[in-house]
């Protein structure tokens, strides 16, 4: 049965991303650093095929049709209309011909084909949402690479700046809050997990992969048979 508190968070954020769409882009220069990290660690080769999860304003897309090349593809969604409007006047303006973008929620997402690769960067709101989280890695291939990049509390003695990191969040996301392990429900269903704060502590850069498809069990003779 669908959380009724997810449909609330979605409304609650395309809300607040209607008011921060026009000046989005001019203040998202202190996290520049760590979107090219994220997606430098996807490791993208030539041709292969990666979703922008909550694509925003288009800001990740040059850097990854850059890593894909002409022969790969890039997906990108929002559910803000606001954010995707500029995200589309950016594809018109770079006309990038292997980029495809949607208007949608991510537990509504469909795609033509499963992708190589994964990027959430600062999509806290999906990051709390299982059925979100669940049918984004649904659209990904076996073994497909992920990197999440996003906002959390500081640790230790900087905890006491944590009331501030609240109201950062606060002001983009539908559900602020659950800023101790943003991470703690999509790691679970990942393999080789790595995490790394930046920030000082306030940020954090993760990577994984979806599990691999089990092959025969060489003991089970009737696969043999």
């Amino acid at each position: 049965m669908p959380d009724p508190r997810d449909a609330w968070r979605r409304s609650r954020s395309i809300a607040k991303y209607r008011r921060r769409a026009v000046d989005y882009d001019r203040t998202s220069g202190p996290t520049w650093p760590i979107r090219v990290r994220a997606i430098d660690a996807l490791q993208l080769r030539p041709g292969d095929q990666v979703l922008d999860v909550g694509c925003g304003t288009g800001l990740s897309l040059g850097l990854l049709v850059e890593a894909v090349g002409p022969g790969g593809k890039v997906f990108g969604f929002d559910q803000s209309p606001d954010m995707l409007e500029r995200s589309r006047a950016r594809l018109a303006q770079a006309d990038w011909p292997n980029v495809h973008l949607s208007l949608t929620s991510a537990e509504d997402l469909t795609l033509p084909g499963p992708v190589d690769a994964l990027l959430f960067h600062y999509t806290h709101d999906i990051l709390r949402s299982q059925p979100a989280i669940e049918r984004v890695l649904a659209l990904a291939k076996p073994g497909a690479r992920v990197a999440i990049a996003g906002i959390k509390y500081f640790p230790g003695l900087l905890c006491i700046l944590n009331p501030w990191v609240y109201l950062k969040n606060h002001g983009y996301n539908g559900a602020p809050g659950e800023l101790k392990s943003p991470w703690d429900r999509i790691a679970p269903l990942l393999v080789d997990w790595t995490f790394t704060q930046t920030q000082w502590g306030m940020g954090y850069i993760a990577t994984g992969r979806l599990p691999p498809v089990a092959g025969p069990d060489p003991t089970d003779m009737t696969a043999q048979s």
